[in-house]
């Protein structure tokens, strides 16, 4: 007689790294962050979004405890935070804390010992980054021998330099061209691979659109958009067209059909009203020009971004 196969246990889902319920802060009448909550999932790339003066700083001191939330609770790591979570948390600022005088290697081991590294291994690790991001001829120049771009790869090593669980990334392209950007955005996405969780905070919406998983759009100190990125660009339809064309496209200036207008001259990108439909579009545009192009989707998160804030203040 067989025994019975074991009965099946659902294992218990890994907690949020992050998780934030009801958070609010103020400073004398001003609220800052009002009710804000949200949560983190263990190895994603989470976009923190919003406007300038939204709430966003005061969110992330609240997280690494710099200042403490009024009320409601930040939970790291499945529990009410506490400062030994720092050791398991890289942070690059918007605004950049090096000490100018320093070589940029000491500058960096001393992150590394912050970070409970022995010197000896914070030395090793931050000679083996600045190889990485091409910046071993710069070991021993002073911060303040550094231009803007390369200091800000120095700041984002220091961050990644402890190898921590939860990495916040306040405007990390801030000052690279495009190759060094691309470098770091590499970076990032094997940081995530590795099982890491990173909160991304920038006002660029094209960076967020293509590595976030999910996001939350703060205003005022208030949620006002939040989800998966393909989830919240979803909920606004595909209403935006793409027409490339050989002609004058300008009678389409003044259609019925549409909300929303640019034209830059053999491409135009329009807005359909809620209820009208592509063909007609079509139809208009090939009656008055040559159409070569002509694709119906949904609209950028920056044009999300504009909107949402726009009528949350107005």
């Amino acid at each position: 007689m067989t025994s019975p196969a074991p009965a099946f246990t659902r294992q218990p889902a890994a907690a949020p790294t992050v998780a934030l319920q009801s958070v609010r802060k103020a400073y004398g009448d001003f609220v800052a962050v009002d009710g804000l909550s949200f949560e983190i999932p263990q190895g994603s790339i989470f976009g923190l979004l919003g406007p300038n003066g939204a709430g966003k700083t005061s969110t992330i001191r609240m997280m690494i405890g710099i200042t403490m939330p009024d009320s409601g609770e930040v939970r790291m790591f499945g529990e009410p935070f506490r400062r030994a979570h720092l050791d398991r948390i890289g942070y690059l600022p918007e605004e950049r804390g090096l000490y100018r005088k320093m070589t940029v290697v000491d500058q960096l081991t001393l992150f590394g010992e912050l970070h409970g590294l022995a010197r000896a291994e914070a030395t090793r690790r931050s000679q083996q980054w600045c190889e990485r991001l091409d910046l071993k001829d710069w070991l021993a120049k002073r911060v303040d021998e550094l231009s803007k771009g390369m200091q800000q790869k120095v700041q984002f090593i220091g961050a990644l330099l402890h190898e921590p669980d939860f990495v916040i990334m306040d405007e990390p392209f801030y000052g690279l061209d495009p190759v060094n950007a691309t470098i770091l955005k590499d970076v990032l996405l094997e940081q995530k691979k590795a099982g890491r969780t990173i909160l991304f905070s920038t006002h660029r919406m094209d960076q967020v659109e293509k590595l976030c998983d999910s996001m939350c759009l703060v205003n005022h100190g208030k949620p006002v958009l939040q989800g998966g990125v393909s989830e919240v660009k979803a909920r606004w339809g595909k209403r935006n067209v793409q027409i490339d064309y050989e002609g004058d496209a300008s009678f389409l200036r003044s259609s019925p059909l549409l909300e929303v207008f640019n034209d830059y001259g053999n491409h135009v990108e329009v807005r359909l009203k809620p209820a009208a439909d592509p063909q007609d579009l079509l139809r208009e545009a090939m009656q008055r020009v040559r159409v070569n192009r002509f694709e119906l989707m949904e609209p950028s998160l920056e044009e999300i971004f504009i909107e949402t804030v726009g009528k949350a203040n107005a």
